[in-house]
């Protein structure tokens, strides 16, 4: 199956709806074809729309043959589900994932590790070369980033957090999705604990929320409520990694030494219910 045109692009469709909706799409974080699998069969089973995320780590591993396998699985789905590589570090390789014929419809063009003005002059350079092939491109204007033990209750992080301002300028790059900074973390929030600012989300939404569909990371501890809030500030896309994973490695360690397909399966239902649970919450189930 050919990817379609920009202007009918399988990620910006299913965010879009999203945003006219008032829900958000969750983006499953899969390292493996059992998560793609979990992945595809709670969309299906919940009616739902979803995106199944590749980390670079995909490429790096197994060459194309992950992506190829999970954009079959994505795009042959009885409901809408779109591929998307996330957090794509280097211009290397974000051309050499755009690269891949039919494979991601959408890519995160992560340049946050540099320096503001090169991050947003690269960015646009990338988006420009994702546009060309069809592909939706995600960018971020920082990051707060959470070690073993998360984030120090002293870590200046005003300066890390994302402005209107900020979100603007990223915009101009030509981006279609943009993940704010506002005091969700990539990692452990250790002992500080999860404070957002809301307000601060609501402001970005007021200035760019009609131009790129708004991205939520750091979302694994989350419950409900704090899902409720975020889709009020305009997301339509909430990553999800350990929040699904984990259960995996759970399944794993209570069936040591039991039939591997048996493992494979029980391992795959377990991350299909927990799929199945954040639709729920983020209000996509039913939508699709």
């Amino acid at each position: 199956m050919g990817r379609p045109p920009l202007a009918e692009n399988r990620t910006m469709s299913i965010l879009n709806k999203a945003k006219a909706g008032s829900y958000a799409v969750p983006g499953m974080c899969c390292y493996n074809i059992e998560s793609i699998i979990a992945t595809v069969k709670a969309a299906e089973a919940a009616h739902s729309p979803a995106m199944v995320l590749l980390f670079p780590w995909a490429i790096q591993y197994a060459g194309d043959s992950l992506v190829k396998a999970a954009a079959d699985a994505a795009h042959s789905a009885s409901v809408p589900v779109s591929l998307h590589l996330d957090h794509a570090q280097t211009p290397e390789l974000v051309r050499r994932a755009a690269d891949i014929p039919d494979g991601f419809d959408s890519i995160m063009c992560d340049m946050s590790h540099y320096e503001k003005e090169e991050n947003l002059e690269l960015t646009a350079e990338l988006v420009q070369y994702c546009h060309e092939r069809g592909i939706a491109a995600e960018a971020e204007p920082g990051r707060i980033e959470g070690g073993e033990d998360g984030v120090a209750e002293t870590a200046d992080l005003e300066g890390l957090l994302t402005t209107p301002e900020e979100a603007e300028e990223f915009v101009r790059t030509g981006i279609d999705m943009l993940a704010p900074a506002f005091g969700n973390v990539h990692g452990e929030y250790g002992p500080r604990g999860i404070r957002l600012e809301y307000d601060r989300l609501q402001a970005i939404n007021e200035r760019v929320g009609e131009k790129v569909r708004l991205v939520l990371h750091g979302a694994d501890p989350f419950d409900e409520e704090i899902f409720r809030k975020c889709m009020a500030g305009g997301v339509t896309k909430v990553n999800i990694n350990k929040g699904m994973n984990n259960h995996y490695a759970r399944v794993q360690d209570e069936m040591k030494g039991k039939p591997l397909t048996s493992v494979i399966e029980a391992g795959t239902k377990a991350m299909q219910e927990a799929i199945e649970q954040y639709m729920h919450w983020l209000g996509s189930a039913g939508k699709a």
